[in-house]
């Protein structure tokens, strides 16, 4: 179809309202008060007409101002959708215009203008139930095929589709002579006459021809079922009787020959047994053992990981293990902390009352079957640690928020020589000796105490001293005679165990011989501190964004140079710590070069550097520094900060869903944070052998030994049902060179001693400085991490300021507005003729009509 003019030019488009838009005569389908048209999604947001949420099949109207539209053709010109209408919206006589969403398109669009008052209100007005018939001629009219017009592309579907071919004729013959012969093949046939003969087949690749085909993709159903293994937790319980005798049977029987003279026949064997396995382990591999003095690098390691060396279980009921430590100077001895547990954790059935007695109790590798030393508290102990001065000080943090001191070197011989109380004279009386029993010899005033439970308890170094401002003096004494603790109660306190100097030497006299003794053996060794300790200072820290006080829970501080390391001690290293005075703050000489920092893991997860030294203000007043630097690492709880052996500046930090790695000195955050993990961390220690090794216990049991040399995005070994429930407490000990031990607690009283193997104990070649290497990158990573996200925040402020600061667009008047939208359009249209030219769908002008 060829136009009627042979010119189309943009002036000729603006002459009137019948030549510029489509007209409503000129269309079939769709009355001629409507128009139909498509509204894209920007459009539809534009308009507040989305489909599906503005408007629904239920709710197909839409008013919409006309001045709304026409400033909408004006921004965007011909991109608008209500280009092809705006002569029509511009004769429409009312304000709003009424858009109708066509659900169904039932006119082939989306989208319908009403072009006149009365049809707007006859639609608005009309009943919802008597519009499918209104529509019904139209609906019936717009379903009619169009004639179909021919593109082309009937001539590939004829050169595609398949055709009938003549069918080829194949004819073969034999002579009759041959016929009814027993039939031979061979390989090799001469004569041709005789058979077809084979051949080999050269051609081993055909190329095939490029050929076009047509695919469609159809949705494969497929029904499948599946099913999990229930992993949630739930309590079960079981109960059963015993079966036993009854009291007159077991007399009968305890009294009887036969009993009397099956136990003179055992007792002997069975104690000579018992001799024989402390003497000699029979269980030992004499093959791993032979050239054991040798180190060899390529000797291989039959054991990659921890192996169990011993278990025990403490019979306390009601209670669970809460610390762990081994014992600084006796090797094979090892005391844990008991605790009452909550009553949702308590598997007894047993009215235990406050006045249940608390202990500490010492174990030995030489009798694992009852503790050999009780160190009684005054309440429940949550941590404990031994003085580094001297192993028999011990030093503990209670549940009610008290701090105790226990002197332990008159009862000695119990740990080093287990088993030296008298046996009964009777070797059938199976009565048990009474297990010696140690009261603390002091505890701190409750008024002055922690108002929560003492979450963490350390020495100080003997190297230093701290004065009541927290100033770092010199220790003239060179023992360890300063204690600091924490709690949740928001509090970090420093302690004294010396004698104040004003005080008396009447205070702790030994009493009187005639004073009538205890079952307990009370020393009086810090008699001058009991019920009237109170600390030398403490410190609280406000949060870096003023919303409340940190509640700290563990804390590390650096070691001052020249700490003298535990080793082995004698009786006359110890001296009497009753004798002690505290000195004159000014007789002492301040260390400048002293650490005073330390880092704070806290309640709710985060880890913060801080000083604990005091300051004052510009009015003389005293407060504590505020934090360096504090982060939100950990989601909950901070179960474990702990320096390394070898890198005094290298902090561990372990909490519930992982844990991090820190260096002194890097504000910038931490060195290496752990992935998220299913399983609670619970505990966590380094290797005291290997720079690059530490250990992390979780809540089901499990432990994880990580190599930072081997892998840093996961644990080199893990190793599944360490110790059933939750791992409380790991602690390592070195017994010799080839022996190292890790005590592993749970909350069930179960204390587990596993041996580590070679290839977790002994350090690779330049570990040390291939673990300082690694540091060192780390800190270079962290520090120019942190300096591009400044760059890129300082970017993004910039970028927003030039937003704001941006020239607004020159208002236009309406003539020169007119102007610009019909130079727009004049574009828009040698546009839209240059595409059509170049598709070769521009009507050609009809020269005939010139030439008439």
């Amino acid at each position: 179809m060829s136009p009627k003019k042979g010119k189309r030019s943009g002036s000729s488009k603006m002459k009137s309202k019948k030549s510029q838009s489509p007209t409503p005569q000129g269309k079939t389908g769709h009355p001629e008060d409507i128009f139909p048209l498509t509204l894209t999604s920007a459009t539809q947001n534009l308009f507040g007409c989305q489909i599906d949420e503005d408007v629904t099949a239920q709710s197909p109207y839409k008013l919409l101002k006309k001045d709304d539209i026409m400033q909408d053709i004006k921004t965007r010109a011909a991109v608008s959708d209500f280009s092809p209408a705006k002569q029509i919206v511009l004769d429409y006589p009312e304000e709003e215009i009424l858009l109708v969403f066509d659900s169904e398109f039932t006119f082939g669009q989306s989208f319908y203008l009403v072009l006149s008052p009365e049809a707007k209100n006859r639609i608005l007005k009309l009943p919802e139930t008597e519009t499918p018939e209104v529509l019904e001629n139209e609906v019936d009219t717009a379903r009619k095929p169009k004639q179909w017009v021919s593109l082309g592309s009937e001539k590939e579907i004829e050169e595609e589709s398949v055709k009938e071919r003549e069918p080829l004729v194949f004819t073969f013959s034999r002579k009759r002579r041959f016929f009814g012969l027993p039939v031979s093949f061979s390989d090799n046939i001469t004569p041709i006459s005789q058979g077809f003969p084979s051949y080999e087949d050269n051609r081993r690749f055909i190329p095939a021809m490029l050929t076009d085909c047509g695919t469609q993709a159809v949705p494969k159903v497929q029904s499948s079922t599946a099913q999990t293994n229930w992993l949630g937790k739930r309590n079960n319980s079981t109960h059963y009787e015993p079966r036993d005798l009854s009291e007159e049977e077991k007399e009968v029987i305890l009294q009887s020959d036969s009993m009397k003279e099956f136990l003179r026949g055992v007792t002997p064997r069975m104690l000579h047994a018992l001799q024989q396995e402390e003497i000699f382990n029979l269980f030992t591999d004499d093959l791993k053992d032979l050239g054991a003095d040798v180190e060899d690098d390529n000797e291989p390691d039959l054991s990659k990981g921890l192996e169990l060396f011993k278990t025990f279980t403490d019979p306390s009921k009601g209670k669970k293990i809460s610390s762990v430590n081994w014992h600084p100077s006796i090797n094979g001895v090892i005391a844990v902390a008991l605790k009452m547990q909550r009553e949702e954790e308590s598997d007894s059935e047993e009215d235990l009352s406050l006045t249940d007695p608390k202990f500490i109790a010492f174990y030995s590798f030489a009798d694992l079957s009852k503790p050999q030393l009780l160190l009684e508290c005054p309440a429940d102990v949550v941590v404990f640690e031994f003085c580094p001065s001297n192993p028999n000080i011990i030093v503990g943090g209670c549940a009610n928020g008290q701090v105790a001191l226990w002197d332990i070197s008159a009862e000695v011989t119990f740990l080093t020589q287990p088993g030296s109380e008298k046996v009964p004279a009777n070797p059938f009386d199976l009565r048990k000796e009474q297990t010696p029993e140690v009261l603390y010899s002091a505890a701190s005033e409750i008024e002055s105490s922690h108002k929560a439970a003492v979450t963490d308890v350390q020495w100080l170094p003997p190297t230093f001293e701290v004065t009541r401002t927290g100033l770092p003096v010199e220790n003239t004494s060179k023992l360890c005679v300063q204690v600091i603790t924490c709690s949740p109660d928001c509090t970090i306190m420093f302690w004294d165990v010396r004698l104040p100097k004003q005080a008396g030497l009447s205070l702790f006299q030994r009493p009187d011989q005639n004073t009538p003794m205890t079952r307990y053996i009370v020393p009086k060794t810090f008699k001058h501190l009991d019920r009237t300790w109170k600390p030398l200072f403490k410190v609280s820290f406000q949060k870096m964004d003023g919303s409340g006080v940190y509640a700290p829970l563990k804390l590390s501080f650096e070691p001052y140079p020249g700490n003298a390391e535990a080793g082995s001690w004698s009786a006359e290293d110890f001296l009497d710590y009753s004798q002690l005075r505290i000195p004159s703050a000014k007789e002492l000489k301040t260390l400048e070069d002293v650490n005073t920092k330390i880092f704070i893991g806290t309640e709710e997860g985060e880890v913060v550097y801080t000083d604990w030294k005091l300051e004052k203000d510009e009015f003389g007043l005293v407060h504590c520094p505020k934090p360096l630097f504090s982060f939100s690492t950990h989601d909950f709880m901070v179960y474990a900060v702990q320096r390394s052996p070898f890198f005094k500046d290298i902090v561990l930090t372990v909490g519930t869903w992982n844990f991090a790695i820190w260096k002194e000195g890097v504000m910038e955050g931490p060195l290496h944070v752990s992935k998220f993990s299913v399983e609670n961390c619970t505990a966590g220690c380094w290797s005291l052998t290997r720079p690059a090794v530490f250990f992390i216990g979780k809540d089901d049991g499990s432990m994880e030994v990580w190599d930072l040399l081997e892998n840093t995005n996961g644990p080199s070994q893990v190793h599944p049902g360490i110790i059933s429930g939750t791992i409380i407490c790991i602690k390592p000990w070195i017994v010799s060179s080839k022996q190292h031990f890790l005590a592993v607690t749970n909350d069930h009283r179960v204390v587990r001693i596993l041996e580590i193997s070679k290839s977790l104990r002994t350090p690779t070649s330049n570990e040390s400085s291939r673990m300082e290497e690694h540091f060192e990158w780390e800190t270079k990573y962290v520090k120019e991490f942190d300096r591009r996200k400044k760059v890129w925040a300082k970017e993004k402020e910039e970028q927003e300021l030039k937003k704001e600061t941006k020239p607004a667009k020159p208002v236009l008047t309406p003539a020169e507005q007119e102007e610009l939208d019909k130079k727009e359009y004049g574009e828009f249209l040698k546009l839209e003729e240059s595409i059509l030219k170049g598709l070769g769908l521009w009507p050609k002008p009809d020269h005939s009509d010139k030439k008439n």
